[in-house]
């Protein structure tokens, strides 16, 4: 950014000072012409002595004309850097935007994150607690109707929330 703020105001400096030598080349000429202000002020005097100008002097007149296709250029190189540092600025801001509004949604992801691992654990303990009574009970259940009491209490499993600080996991704990 900043080499592209100092190339602009590089193309500032050439810009000004062939602006000023356009200047004083057009002055020299207009007063080789024999025009001055107090003679005739009118547009169309002006106008009648840059031509005058062109045709006495090609030299100078060739001379202005690359300066104006210079001055041209400049200008459009410095539009073209000044495009570009205006869409980096836009591209930064809005890059700096999401990141606050990511830090933001991870935070809030972290307190779900945070409720759900602490369900898991309360999930945990209830499970535990139903497998105590299931081994409990089953042996008496098996007499009484010939069949267990409760199935499936050996692949039970909760989520569990974890991260890196970059990734985040969910992963099944068996209980």
């Amino acid at each position: 950014m900043e080499k592209i703020q100092a190339n602009i105001k590089e193309l500032n400096s050439q810009i000004q000072a062939l602006q000023e030598e356009r200047a004083a080349l057009t002055n020299t000429a207009l007063t080789n012409t024999n025009v001055e202000s107090g003679e005739n002020d009118s547009a169309l005097a002006i106008v009648e002595a840059y031509r005058r100008q062109a045709r006495e002097n090609p030299q100078i007149a060739a001379e202005l004309q690359g300066i104006d296709r210079a001055l041209a250029f400049l200008e459009k190189q410095k539009h073209q850097r000044q495009t570009y540092l205006n869409q980096s600025e836009v591209f930064s801001k809005s890059l700096s935007q999401q990141e606050e509004e990511l830090e933001a949604a991870k935070k809030i992801a972290q307190t779900h994150a945070q409720r759900v691992n602490q369900l898991a654990g309360e999930l945990a303990t209830e499970i535990k607690l139903l497998k105590a009574c299931a081994d409990e009970l089953t042996p008496m259940y098996w007499q009484v109707y010939y069949k267990p009491f409760i199935t499936g209490l050996k692949t039970i499993s909760v989520p569990h929330v974890r991260s890196d600080r970059e990734v985040w996991t969910i992963v099944n704990r068996i209980v």
